[in-house]
């Protein structure tokens, strides 16, 4: 039968990875899911527009629903340097729109970035209007905004911990037989 020893080069290996998943899990938790395409290389004016979203409903009234705005020329080329999206949202049967101007990405004019309220789940409206010197360009389409269902951070440290204590236990139990072992005796 052959032993497999547990050195402690083996053990602190272990214990850097552990740590290692345990801190990516922080960053993780700041993604609320992947965002998907709600228009695609839709021309608009002298445009070519596409729209990607995050739609999240929130009730801690933080900006959830995420929306990412792609913007080309219909023809070729990049967008000027004046150009600037507008997203505006609405619930389905409410008049009114909420709208949040775009922010350029990595300061790339044809990338912008905005993030509205959602405050409850079911069917939104959308709206992009861009503008700039090629002129206004506007595309309508729809989102069902959701909860996000993943747990919270501090809830996935709880659901961890058996399996952790298990870890431990089993890693001491290790370390005991092996120090019984050494000394010559039965564990």
């Amino acid at each position: 039968m052959i032993r497999r020893r547990f050195s402690g080069w083996r053990i602190r290996r272990a214990a850097m990875i552990a740590a290692a998943v345990l801190g990516l899990s922080a960053s993780a938790a700041a993604h609320s899911g992947p965002p998907y395409p709600v228009v695609s290389n839709h021309v608009a004016g002298s445009y070519r527009l596409s729209v990607w979203t995050d739609p999240d409903a929130t009730d801690d009234g933080s900006a959830g629903g995420q929306f990412w705005v792609t913007i080309e020329g219909a023809r070729s080329g990049a967008p000027p340097p004046d150009t600037q999206a507008h997203v505006a949202i609405r619930p389905a049967g409410n008049a009114d729109w909420v709208d949040a101007a775009a922010k350029p990405v990595d300061g790339d004019r044809s990338r912008q970035f905005a993030a509205l309220v959602m405050d409850h789940e079911g069917a939104y409206g959308v709206r992009v209007v861009v503008t700039g010197a090629w002129g206004r360009a506007e595309v309508t389409t729809g989102v069902e905004a959701t909860y996000d269902l993943r747990p919270a951070p501090a809830l996935l440290a709880v659901y961890l911990l058996p399996f952790l204590l298990v870890g431990f236990l089993w890693t001491k139990r290790l370390l005991q037989r092996r120090r019984g072992r050494s000394r010559g005796g039965r564990l």
